[in-house]
């Protein structure tokens, strides 16, 4: 018995992480202090980082928890630290966005539930038909794709200064 279950060990454990890490998502649905909701974020993206550490891509994993977890959730946090939490429209019961977010989460089960019962598709491929390990994502990453990556950042940080900008024109607004 015990054999058999630490022959499973992966198994087991990447059901608990993916259990885990759609909780943590289903919980930053419905929580609505904007901090309960970042550390959901938080833990959604450690446990996301535990499955690719599973599946053997530790170089995503790596980078799921160093650039996700790090860096944006620190803009995140930011950003949240500079909101009014006493914003009476922050503290009602439900969004407006609650039955919208709903009918979301309802295709994404079906697109789950049609994804479980079906062939996934194949791990994508090199070019010459190889396998697309780490050594070749990383070659295309920093060849290719460096510019889309530095890109993503830059559209991060505008995003984090537009916020900024609309706080500080709210503030001017409510004081006068």
């Amino acid at each position: 018995m015990i054999r058999d279950l630490l022959a499973n060990l992966d198994t087991l454990l990447l059901w608990a992480f993916a259990g885990c890490a759609f909780v943590s998502a289903s919980l930053m649905l419905v929580l609505r202090q904007p901090m309960r909701v970042a550390i959901a974020l938080v833990s959604c993206m450690v446990f996301l980082g535990g499955v690719y550490g599973l599946l053997g891509v530790h170089f995503i994993a790596a980078f799921q928890v160093l650039i996700y977890v790090g860096a944006v959730m620190v803009f995140m946090v930011y950003a949240i630290m500079l909101l009014d939490p006493r914003d009476e429209t922050v503290t009602g019961k439900y969004s407006k966005f609650y039955w919208p977010g709903l009918i979301g989460f309802a295709l994404l089960a079906e697109a789950l539930a049609v994804g479980y019962w079906n062939d996934l598709p194949h791990a994508p491929r090199g070019a010459a038909g190889e396998p697309f390990d780490i050594m070749r994502f990383s070659a295309a990453f920093l060849s290719e794709y460096w510019l889309h990556f530095e890109l993503t950042s830059v559209l991060l940080l505008a995003a984090v200064v537009a916020a900024l900008a609309v706080i500080k024109e709210n503030r001017r607004h409510d004081r006068g």
